[in-house]
């Protein structure tokens, strides 16, 4: 039964990423058609995101009133009218309005799903389970290139993603009967599940190091993600072509990264994983700090990206064996709206910062914000129920 379920979750973060890359993509026929202006995008951008801290926050009384198959079919639901409205909308202010369930729904399944599978199988399916999520993130801008090559346009493309969910929905449905009767296990961790307000959560101990990990990693990813080409071209004097490669290779590095520590973690312990990441991380960032070649822009890149693989999953699935399964899914949830915050607000912050002072300490930025991120790694470590080697 479990095993179903595990398939069903596999294809439900596959869905997850989706949409997370396709306004990016679709923007640029977007704002022409609908006759707005190009930075607008922020803005829809940032409705999302509020969307998504607010319904992680919310995960945890959701999940314990409903249950995780029910949150997760409603939040498919809502991202699929969403993405179906979306491909309707003549005007800037319905890409406003239908952002909020886009939203809404992603943080929901988001937090149900990452706990479920914290709580229920091996490191292993939570590392596959986010090399997944790239799958679907790479996907999107794909299917929207086809369609903006066919008279349908971007329009089509959202029809065609909705669509895709709209089925998932249908395969939730038709299976919500197998995570009622998937065990009793799940069923009594989900009736033993806290719903605690956020000043409780706070005061859990290493909840705080853990919330400021959770912030600083996704500020990490998000920030390299988005500024490595920048960096690339105005610093070093690459050429606009080679600086978009640099973006390839960072998800390159985090998806086949993810893939590779789903075996890995088979035999390492996920603590041991963790600061392998870090570690991994850290010497990308200095080796981009160093005086040598263009190369090094390639490789340290890349290795900025393998080591993000198996951090954020490793991460995500000690929080029952660090704070008890009682208290994973209250944590998860305030977890994942800290990762939101970190990727929603830091990037710009930095390139409002690089804007007025310049890229070149993009490296330095990076490096403050890996040994922020090993700084809380260990304390939370060090509060664990059990002991990480």
């Amino acid at each position: 039964m479990l095993t179903v379920l595990l398939i069903i979750i596999y294809i439900s973060f596959i869905s997850l990423g989706l949409p997370d890359s396709l306004l990016g993509s679709a923007w640029p026929a977007v704002h022409s058609d609908l006759g707005v202006q190009l930075s607008f995008a922020g803005v829809i951008s940032m409705i999302v995101s509020c969307g998504t801290v607010i319904s992680s926050l919310m995960s945890t009384r959701l999940i314990k009133r409903f249950g995780t198959g029910t949150v997760t079919l409603a939040s498919v639901g809502l991202t699929a009218a969403a993405l179906l409205g979306f491909g309707f909308s003549d005007s800037a202010m319905w890409f406003c309005l239908l952002a909020v369930p886009l939203g809404l729904g992603a943080g929901s399944v988001d937090a149900a799903l990452n706990n479920f599978v914290a709580l229920h199988y091996k490191a292993m399916h939570m590392n596959w389970l986010h090399c997944f999520w790239g799958i679907g993130a790479t996907s999107g801008p794909v299917i929207m290139a086809v369609w903006l090559a066919k008279e349908g346009g971007w329009r089509m493309g959202y029809r065609t993603i909705g669509l895709l969910q709209t089925a998932l929905v249908l395969v939730l449905v038709l299976t919500l009967p197998l995570w009622k009767k998937a065990s009793g296990t799940q069923l009594k961790a989900e009736a033993a599940v806290k719903s605690l307000p956020l000043r409780q959560v706070l005061r859990i101990p290493g909840a705080k190091p853990a919330l400021l990990g959770f912030f600083c990693y996704c500020s990490l990813e998000t920030t390299a993600n988005l500024w490595a080409s920048s960096f690339a071209v105005s610093v070093y004097g690459v050429n606009a072509d080679t600086g978009a490669a640099l973006s390839s290779l960072f998800f390159l590095g985090i998806t086949l990264g993810r893939l590779v520590s789903g075996f890995v973690s088979i035999r390492i312990k996920t603590g041991t994983l963790i600061r392998t990441g870090e570690a991994c991380v850290l010497c990308g960032v200095l080796l981009l700090l160093l005086p040598l070649p263009q190369w090094k822009l390639f490789l340290g890149i890349c290795l900025v990206g393998i080591g993000c693989a198996p951090t954020f999953p490793s991460m995500l699935h000690r929080t029952p064996e660090v704070f008890g399964k009682d208290l994973s899914q209250a944590m998860m949830g305030v977890q994942m709206a800290s990762a939101y915050l970190g990727s929603t607000f830091m990037p710009p912050l930095f390139g409002a910062a690089a804007g007025t002072f310049g890229l070149f300490f993009f490296p330095a930025f990076l490096l403050l914000l890996a040994l922020l991120l090993v700084f809380c790694t260990e304390r939370t470590t060090r509060r664990s129920v059990n002991t990480f080697a």
